[in-house]
């Protein structure tokens, strides 16, 4: 059998990126890969502005006439901004100091258009630049994860792998019951005398399939018992809320219940492309970010797992300050994202925008998306962020010493 016929029996449930240059065999863990970290991807291009609002501003209701919330149902954060109503489980985690809100993050010579824009922030390109990977694959080409990991990483409520394209180990984890019956097909070809490249791979999958045991068939029943809602350990848990991205969340807190060992997660929520009726699809959205990442931030806590995660956000562009005829808004550029986690230091970082003077025009931005990269791969693992970002990028100061 060849490598290529191997892939094509996995389908939708398992998806494995090997690199080019197959190294056969597993590094020491040469970074703190132990420290999880969550990128939530909002399809679409979130508006931030109606996310953290900047609500003294007499320019935001200017711009927005019948998008602007009224700010007796702004979450006040502080005396200029705060929070869109309906993310209000979101209000424990930044009393509790441990939600950064990053605003006017972006890029010089922004594009606007979905596809280029996503993939300049899934391999952290310039504008101007075309790169065949993405940031995370080129990471873990560079420092390998150990044998005790069950893959590079997880991928949620999505078929595209963005940032671990072109070379990463990728669970694609949108269906465990569909994962577990392609992983046991899988397995039972068994690896036999496959030549070394197929070997590994087989190698690879016993690995991951490994990490699914139990979130189907039979094992359901061992799952069930052991997160028994009425144990102690569920106790005050936070339940996920209801749809494709809650489960998304409850699929990864299962799976990390587990003992599954990986270093990154990656969610997507889609419907962010708001360009008509923005208030009640953008407030539905919101009110399942808030209420996805309040269950899962709660329910890492019960796990011991919180102090070593970091949560991230991130999106292809944000909108523009004026809204458009159709009660939306159109492709913008800078825009604020949150970054969360038992180590962070709570409040606001980068460029607050400025909207005096605007009037069709764009947000310019302060922090370059590619500075919250260099968090992640700097402060939090260890790593040389400039090696695998092609540059010097400041890490954005929001982790605890």
């Amino acid at each position: 059998m060849q490598r290529r016929e191997f892939l094509q029996v996995l389908g939708a449930g398992l998806t494995l990126a090997v690199l080019p240059e197959l190294t056969l065999a597993y590094s020491a863990d040469p970074a703190h890969y132990g420290r999880l970290l969550v990128l939530v991807e909002l399809k679409g291009g979130n508006d931030g502005l109606n996310t953290v609002i900047p609500y003294a501003s007499p320019d935001y209701a200017r711009l927005r006439p019948s998008l602007a919330i009224a700010r007796d149902q702004v979450l006040t954060l502080s005396e200029r901004a705060g929070f869109h109503p309906s993310l209000s489980a979101l209000m424990p985690m930044w009393q509790d100091g441990e939600l950064a809100l990053v605003e006017g993050v972006g890029y010089p010579e922004p594009n606007l258009s979905h596809f280029r824009s996503i993939e300049i922030w899934d391999t952290a390109s310039a504008s101007d630049q075309v790169l065949q990977t993405g940031w995370l694959s080129r990471q873990f080409r560079r420092a390998p994860l150990s044998g005790q990991f069950a893959a590079d990483g997880v991928v949620l409520a999505s078929q595209t792998l963005g940032p671990f394209e072109g070379g990463a180990r990728v669970v694609v984890l949108n269906d465990p019951a569909a994962f577990a019956r392609e992983a046991k097909l899988a397995s039972d070809m068994g690896s036999g005398n496959a030549p070394g490249a197929l070997a590994h791979i087989l190698k690879v999958e016993g690995d991951i399939r490994h990490a699914a045991e139990g979130l189907a068939g039979n094992g359901m029943a061992a799952m069930t018992a052991k997160h028994d809602p009425n144990s102690a350990e569920a106790q005050g848990k936070i339940p996920p809320p209801p749809g494709a991205f809650g489960k998304a969340i409850k699929t990864l807190t299962d799976t990390l219940a587990r003992g599954s060992q990986v270093a990154v997660a990656r969610l997507t929520q889609t419907g962010f492309d708001t360009h008509g009726g923005q208030l009640a699809t953008q407030g539905r959205l919101l009110k399942e970010l808030a209420e996805g990442l309040a269950s899962l931030r709660s329910s890492l806590q019960a796990q011991g797992r919180w102090q070593d995660t970091l949560v991230m956000s991130y999106a292809e562009f944000g909108r523009r300050p004026r809204q458009n005829g159709n009660n939306g808004t159109d492709h913008g550029t800078a825009n604020v994202h949150f970054v969360a986690g038992g180590q962070v230091k709570g409040g606001f970082y980068g460029k607050a925008p400025e909207l005096a003077g605007i009037s069709d025009g764009n947000l310019d931005y302060g922090v370059d998306f590619r500075q919250l990269y260099a968090t992640a791969l700097g402060p939090w693992w260890g790593q040389d962020a400039a090696a695998v970002l092609g540059g010097h990028f400041a890490p954005v100061p929001l982790l605890r010493a």
